[in-house]
């Protein structure tokens, strides 16, 4: 988004603010589309689970990855406008509940709708069968997550050695077990993931075949990464890869899913603040301004993420720290961050934060997340 109207946006709603633009939400999505021709693309709602972002989604024909039943409920209400037999269909065909550990109480909460869920161990298996009997099952996968941003396999994922008795366990407990899941880790640049974890993949799927038991789908999960910079390969490059060892190794008839988050929505929002303090300590530059790590800079902790400031100014810069606006030393947006001299009351931006940032807001210190404004819907 231009700077002129990311300014007409800070002065008209004041700051913090967070601009999502819809227009780029519908591009990445197509570009998912076009490159991933036969993976249907499952949203992952925890990426930024704001309901016109789910809307926007849906408009354009995506499924969706829900991990709470706060999600699956921002989903369900977006597509109330079905009739109630489609309502149904869609949330069987168009919604998987893809976190692998479940409260008794959301599976009792969600067997009205047969939901379709994954699962990674015997546990998991005996409580579903309990508190969710129409359930349809996924079994998750572990496999390498060497060089993401976010390893996930050391939380959840079978063995692919026990996963047809995980299999067959399931049957035995008179659940169907519909395919399997695996996640390569976030922001994942690492092709080999992909292709390691599609080697394994289709080796359960060739062990489970000489039980009598047919898979049906194949769910590659999220980890496409969002283009942060020039260091990210293009994500034509990544699906080529994949489209080819997808053709080769899960023929048609099987259905093929993914949950994008961070590649759908990362490029789509720019978060605008405003410098409330300035100071030199140790001969530094520091910029205290009114968002940070406790509000849409989260992503700085929990994601492992950086999101470079520019300014609305000119001129020469140099190495400068930012904090946040509460009083924890801990909310530091950088340490070192090229910018010019900034007066009181100037703006500075980050651009591609649309994913995992504003989604974990707080109000710590009794500061306010910042305000969002959607564009272009």
């Amino acid at each position: 988004m231009d700077e002129k109207t990311l300014l007409r946006l800070a002065k008209t709603h004041g700051t913090p603010l967070v601009v999502v633009d819809h227009k780029v939400l519908r591009e990445n999505y197509a570009q998912f589309r076009k490159y991933l021709p036969r993976v249907q693309a499952y949203y992952a709602v925890k990426a930024n689970p704001a309901p016109e972002i789910v809307r926007t989604f849906h408009d354009a024909g995506a499924s969706f990855d829900v991990a709470s039943v706060a999600e699956f409920l921002t989903v369900h209400e977006n597509i109330k406008d079905l009739p109630e037999e489609q309502r149904q269909n869609f949330i069987w065909d168009r919604i998987i509940y893809a976190n692998p550990i479940k409260a008794a109480e959301t599976l009792e909460q969600l067997d009205p709708y047969k939901p379709l869920v994954t699962y990674d161990n015997y546990e998991e298996v005996i409580k579903i069968g309990r508190h969710a009997p129409h359930a349809g099952l996924v079994l998750r996968l572990g496999v390498p997550n060497t060089g993401s941003m976010v390893e996930l396999s050391s939380k959840f994922g079978a063995s692919p050695g026990e996963a047809v008795d995980l299999i067959a366990f399931a049957r035995n407990n008179k659940l169907e077990v519909e395919g399997l899941s695996f996640h390569v880790g976030s922001q994942c640049t690492n092709i080999q993931n992909y292709i390691q974890a599609l080697q394994l993949a289709s080796s359960v799927f060739s062990e489970a075949r000489t039980l009598g038991v047919e898979l049906k789908l194949l769910d590659i999960g999220g980890g496409f990464p969002a283009h942060y910079d020039d260091t990210v390969p293009a994500f034509r490059t990544l699906a080529r890869v994949i489209n080819r060892e997808l053709d080769r190794l899960f023929p048609q008839p099987i259905e093929i899913l993914a949950e994008p988050g961070r590649f759908l929505v990362a490029s789509a929002a720019t978060a605008v603040a405003q410098i409330i303090g300035k100071a030199v300590r140790g001969g530094k530059l520091c910029y205290y301004v009114n968002d940070g790590v406790y509000q849409t800079f989260s992503g700085v902790i929990f994601d492992h993420c950086q999101y470079p400031l520019k300014s609305f100014k000119n001129g020469p810069t140099q190495i400068c720290s930012v904090f946040g606006p509460t009083c924890d030393a801990l909310d530091t947006i950088s340490l070192a961050e090229e910018l010019p001299d900034m007066d009181l009351g100037d703006f500075v931006y980050a651009q591609n934060i649309g994913a995992y940032s504003a989604a974990s807001s707080t109000y710590f210190n009794g500061f306010p997340p910042a305000r969002v404004v959607h564009v272009n819907q």
